[in-house]
């Protein structure tokens, strides 16, 4: 039985579902909700435009405010299961700071929820729980 589970999370349907699956499958693991911060997000949400510099240190603010909001969330999410969890946020590439959290916490699974992209959209954009299952150091369950 896992000792500690780890679960990614972002503002989709499907994060929760995978939250709502740990605290289901795994009441009395440890339960560590993650929400990684993409540096990528911070120089996409402004652009340059007409010599203005977007200030980089203010986005990142924001979005550090919004994952807070997010992680709390997920705690009154897991509450209604009467489980407790953890949380945490990272900077860094999605899958492999959710490898190397798993990594370097002692979690001993993962579990994540699929967006449920097929075909081409999922060749050409990737799917984080696909890297993440190939990558990790420990058993991964994907939720639909």
């Amino acid at each position: 039985m896992a000792q500690h589970v780890l679960v990614p999370v972002d503002d989709s349907n499907r994060s929760m579902q995978a939250l709502e699956f740990a605290c289901q499958e795994y009441p009395n693991a440890t339960i560590t909700a993650l929400h990684v911060l993409d540096p990528g997000d911070f120089y996409a949400a402004t652009g340059i435009e007409g010599g203005a510099m977007a200030n980089y240190d203010e986005i990142q603010q924001h979005q550090e405010t919004q994952a807070e909001n997010l992680l709390e969330q997920a705690k009154a999410q897991a509450s209604e299961y009467d489980v407790d969890i953890e949380t945490d946020q990272v900077i860094g590439g999605i899958s492999r700071s959710i490898v190397e959290y798993a990594d370097e916490h002692d979690v001993d699974h993962v579990a994540v929820g699929s967006h449920g992209r097929t075909g081409a959209s999922r060749i050409l954009l990737g799917s984080v729980a696909e890297k993440v299952a190939r990558r990790s150091p420990v058993p991964v369950t994907i939720v639909r």
